[in-house]
Formats: structure tokens, C-alpha cells, sequence
């Protein structure tokens, strides 16, 4: 099949093309690597959406390895969220590793290193380095530690881990070119001091591997293929397949080292604007309250976005639709929220909702009496399925539904204008307002009254008969049950919160949530407990997707209690902005 027909992206066809080629014997293993301490956002379902679906497409593996290095940030509460959000994405993992499996291999690789002359225990401050370290254009100076003898760095390495030597006293560097036009070729760190326990190991390491001295060993020790980045390891590339090789000498292992190796390939990132996509500021955001938690529907976390009712459905047809390139760019949130409702279309169940109630009353309709309709449950499924409805003579209909004097394009309810109940009956008001309007002191309208064409409920022959105003939704009030709805707006009030937060801290000498208060939207949640919903939908489970009829998609929130559901808001009918 060619590539075109198969609507491979670029990497894509690298796997295809490395598995053609026979490389790595023709295996293909992929990993998602991420660090437990904080939630997944939407970004990071980009990446899972790549590791996890070549591995798929291509008859692979790919592997989840929690990249716990840093103990004083991580948390068994994040490895069992990031289990959860990939799951409800729809991926299964071939193995569930840690990068503290590879501590031991990793400091023996480490002592290798310094007795090739490959690495030195460097007792210089953090600002001595960064002194030393030049700029792209100007060279940096060698270490005075750089050539202690290996067997005095290998004694000082191991008192490293011996929980006697202060965080900061002591890192080990790896001895590569302080002269490199590649910055992190300047003699990197591999290990640094830490003396806590891990929550994993225990108290058996103080010293801690680096990132860039973890990644591609893990990978290697593991058996990955591909490795598969975001454009930020770009620069790290170089020290990635340097890395490998020493590892690959290290053990001994024969062959080609280009034949036989993970490769590392980069795509952009996932950035949305109106959306601040980083675990150290969503922290804050949930530390300050400015959130409900990590799952706040407002909140870009997968586990928001699933609270808020987007199906992984939509969210992987919208990064299907925006692709995989080798540049950065700003995705448009509205290209998610469309993708998310298309989705939505095909899977919600429709139900009657009134957020705004005014009581309808039809006069002529029988006292006590009540009929039972049916409801098609998605008319885009035609295995959905109905549900019964009730009608009564007293019903909830939206204010804004009913105008004293709509002029006549208004083509909903009014005095003298008939419209019809969705899956019911024809009504109509009285032309003069007095005898179809009751208002309260204040001049609010708090009855609607209004008669009944007996012979036009639908599916009869009088339903046929054609009216020139709209189909309304209601609800039997009798029979509605009351309900909290959660309105979402974006959080943030500008474009590319991230920049603006940025341009704030340097003018103004702040940092953290005073930095970002300046760019919050006040009105990012609005509550109304005023509203009412049909019974049917008061019974289903948290996280239905539903569409209120002619309002939007909505979902059930998990605060739900019997008699008391709560929806959010998840997108309207149409983009409205």
C-alpha cells in the first residue's frame, strides 16, 4: 500500500521504512515516558497518540516508563492518573517500567565511565559552572576538577551515594568537549546529590541520575526502538546517541551500533492558545484554588477534559487532523472544540434540559392527566435506542423562548403564535397578551398560558400540518427534576497565556499566581441552580455524554447525588465566538 493511501506522517515512515530495512531485526518498541509528578495534559495526549498508535499501526510494542528521578516531586497518585488517562484514551501499554529498574545499571555504567576517563566528580558551585560554560559562540573553560585521577573521582562518587556529602557539594560530569558548538556536549551532569529516599527504592541511593543521563540508556536497556520526542530534545540528540554508544561499549554488546539502537525522532508539541499547558503552573493553579483540583473541567488535564465531557474519540481525531511536523505553531482552540463536537454529535444521547424556566400552562389540556412519549435517544444511531418522556398540563419551557412582543421574525412563542413542542403537540397562544401572560409585581412574567391542538402530536396525520414557528423543547414540570449546570468559559483571557505571563514576570518583578492573575478570566465558571432536566437524563452515570436539545453537549458531572445531578457544560451546538 502506498504511503499516501495509508496517510502515514513523517515518522511514520521512518518506522516503515527502518522496518523494510530490517534495523533492530525488524522489531518495533516505542515508550512514553513520562514523569509522575503531576497530571497529563492534552499535550502529552499528543505524544501518547504517537507512541502508543505506531506501536498499533505497525504491529509493535510500546512500553510505559514512569521517568522517576526527581523523589522530591513524584507520587504513586500521578502514576495511577497517568495509567488512567491513557487507558481512557483508548491505548494498552506491552510492559509498565520505571526508571529507577535501571538505577543499578546506571551507576555500574556510571563507574565505567570514570575509569575510561569519561567522567570526573566536579566539587565546583552551580554558579562556578555556569561561568565556565561559554555561550554558543565562545568556548568554555575545563573544570579545574577535570582531570583529577579516575580512581580519586570513583572514591568521590561513591561517598556521593553514602548520604555524608551535602546536595550541591559534588556532581559527576561527563568528560566530553567544554569547546562544542553543541552546548550540551559541555561536559553534562550525569549525577547529582539529593539524601532523600525514593519512593520506590527506598534509601538505598542519595545520588540521583540526570535526565539526559537516563533517557537514552533506558531506552537501550529496555530494547526501544524509536524514540519517539517533542522538538525540545532536538539540541539533545547528539548527546542521546553519544550516550547509547558508551552503553552499547560499556556492555559489550556485537554488531552494528546504526543497525542495532534506539533512534530518537521529534515532532512539535501540542500548544493551544487560550490554554497554559505546563504541570508546574497548573500546580499552581490547584495549590491556589484558582482550580477545583487537577480534574477541573476548566483545566487542560486529560483528566478535566474527560470531566468535562470531551469523548477520546474527538481528542484523537483532532490531533489526527492537525498532524505531526518538525516546527512549532499555535493551534486554534476552536479546531478542538469542532473536532469534539462532531464526535459528540454521533455518540450523545438527546435529552431535554431548561436552564432559564418560565411555567407553561395549557389550558386546555386535561387536569391530572399525563402521557408518557418516546424520545429517540441520537438520531445520527440508529441502534441508540428511546427513552419515555412525560407530557402534562403544566410544563417548564426557556424564557427566552417566549417574547410579549417578538415582532415578526421572532418565530418562537408569543401572544397570537404557535410553535411546536418537540415530540409532542402543536400549541398556541392567545393574541392578547392579557389572557396568555401572568407577571409578577415587578413585571416579570412568571405564567405562560397557552391551548393545544389535540390532533397534532407527532407521528399523527394532523402533525403534518405546517406552522411557521419553531420546534421548542420542554419539560413536564411536574415531573422535571431539579439540577445544577456548570457553564465553562476559557480560564484565560488572552491568546498565549504563557507569553504574556512570561513579558508580566520580567516587568514587573513577580512570579507564580501573581503573574497570572492579570490574564484570568473572572467568569470562567458560572453555576446556575435554577435549571431543570428530564428524569431519564437524572438517572444515567457519571460521565454520559449528552446533548441538551438546542442548548449544547453536556456531560454528568461525578458531584452528581439521586435527585440532585449536576452537568457541565462541555461545547455548544456551534462555535458561537
Amino acid at each position: 500500500m502506498e504511503d499516501a493511501k495509508e496517510s502515514l506522517n513523517f515518522i511514520e515512515k521512518r518506522i516503515k521504512e527502518d522496518l523494510a530495512n530490517g534495523r533492530n531485526g525488524g522489531r518495533l518498541q516505542t515508550r512514553f515516558p513520562p514523569e509522575p509528578n503531576g497530571y497529563l495534559h492534552i499535550g502529552h495526549a499528543k505524544a501518547i497518540a504517537m507512541d502508543f498508535g505506531a506501536a498499533r499501526k505497525f504491529g509493535g510494542t510500546c512500553n510505559l516508563r514512569m521517568d522517576d528521578t526527581n523523589p522530591q516531586k513524584e507520587d504513586m497518585e500521578y502514576v495511577r492518573a497517568i495509567e488512567k488517562d491513557i487507558q481512557w484514551l483508548g491505548f494498552k501499554w506491552g510492559k509498565e517500567v520505571y526508571a529507577s529498574d535501571y538505577f543499578q545499571d546506571l551507576w555500574d555504567f556510571a563507574e565505567w565511565c570514570i575509569l575510561q576517563g569519561r567522567a570526573y566528580v566536579d566539587e565546583q558551585t552551580s554558579e562556578e559552572i555556569a561561568a565556565q560554560k561559554g555561550t554558543p559562540t565562545e568556548p568554555g573553560q575545563n573544570s579545574p576538577y577535570r582531570d583529577r585521577p579516575a580512581e580519586e573521582s570513583l572514591r568521590l562518587f561513591r561517598e556521593m551515594n553514602s548520604g555524608n556529602v551535602a546536595p550541591g557539594k559534588m556532581i559527576l560530569r561527563a568528560k566530553i568537549d567544554m569547546a562544542s558548538p553543541n552546548m550540551h556536549f559541555r561536559d553534562p551532569i550525569m549525577y547529582r546529590v539529593l539524601n532523600m529516599p525514593h519512593w520506590r527504592t527506598g534509601s538505598k541511593w542519595n545520588a540521583y541520575p540526570m535526565y539526559d543521563f537516563t533517557h537514552g540508556q533506558s531506552d537501550y536497556l529496555e530494547g526501544v526502538t524509536h524514540s519517539i520526542c517533542t522538538l525540545e530534545f532536538v539540541p539533545h540528540h547528539e548527546l542521546y546517541d553519544l550516550f547509547v554508544t558508551w552503553i552499547k561499549e560499556w556492555r559489550g554488546d556485537g554488531g552494528d551500533i546504526e543497525d542495532n539502537r534506539p533512534r530518537q525522532f521529534e515532532f512539535n508539541k501540542l500548544n493551544l492558545n487560550y490554554t497554559l499547558m505546563s504541570k508546574r503552573n497548573l500546580l499552581i493553579l490547584t495549590n491556589e484554588g484558582v482550580v477545583n483540583g487537577w480534574d477541573d473541567p476548566r483545566m487542560p488535564t486529560i483528566c478535566g477534559i474527560r470531566r468535562r465531557g470531551y469523548s477520546p474519540e474527538g481528542v484523537l481525531n483532532f490531533i489526527d487532523k492537525i498532524g505531526y511536523t518538525t516546527y512549532d505553531a499555535l493551534n486554534d482552540i476552536k479546531l478542538l472544540e469542532a473536532a469534539v463536537r462532531e464526535d459528540l454529535n454521533l455518540r450523545a444521547t438527546r435529552v431535554s434540559a431548561v436552564i432559564d424556566p418560565v411555567k407553561l400552562v395549557i389550558t386546555n389540556y386535561p387536569e391530572g392527566q399525563v402521557e408518557e412519549l418516546t424520545a429517540v435517544n441520537n438520531p445520527e444511531d440508529p441502534e441508540s435506542g428511546t427513552h419515555t418522556i412525560r407530557f402534562s398540563r403544566e410544563l417548564f419551557i426557556e424564557r427566552e423562548d417566549f417574547m410579549e412582543d417578538g415582532g415578526k421574525k421572532f418565530l418562537r412563542l408569543g401572544p397570537g403564535k404557535e410553535v411546536r413542542l418537540k415530540n409532542a403537540y402543536i400549541i398556541k397562544c392567545d393574541e392578547d397578551p392579557a389572557k396568555c401572560i401572568k407577571k409578577d409585581a415587578d413585571g416579570n412574567i412568571v405564567e405562560i398560558y397557552a391551548e393545544y391542538d389535540p390532533e397534532s402530536r407527532s407521528g399523527m396525520p394532523g402533525a403534518d400540518r405546517k406552522i411557521k414557528g419553531k420546534t421548542l423543547h420542554w419539560l413536564s414540570a411536574p415531573h422535571a427534576v431539579p439540577c445544577e449546570v456548570r457553564e465553562y468559559e476559557r480560564l484565560w483571557q488572552c491568546e498565549n497565556p504563557r507569553d504574556a505571563i512570561k513579558q508580566y514576570e520580567d516587568e514587573h518583578g513577580v512570579r507564580g499566581i501573581e503573574a497570572m492573575r492579570p490574564f484570568l478570566n473572572p467568569d470562567s465558571l458560572k453555576i446556575n441552580k435554577n435549571a431543570y432536566v428530564e428524569e431519564y437524563a437524572a438517572t444515567l452515570p457519571a460521565l454520559s455524554y449528552l446533548q441538551f436539545q438546542r442548548i449544547g453537549y453536556y456531560n454528568v458531572d461525578p458531584d452528581s447525588a439521586p435527585g440532585r445531578p449536576v452537568f457541565n457544560k462541555t461545547v455548544g451546538l456551534r462555535d458561537s465566538k
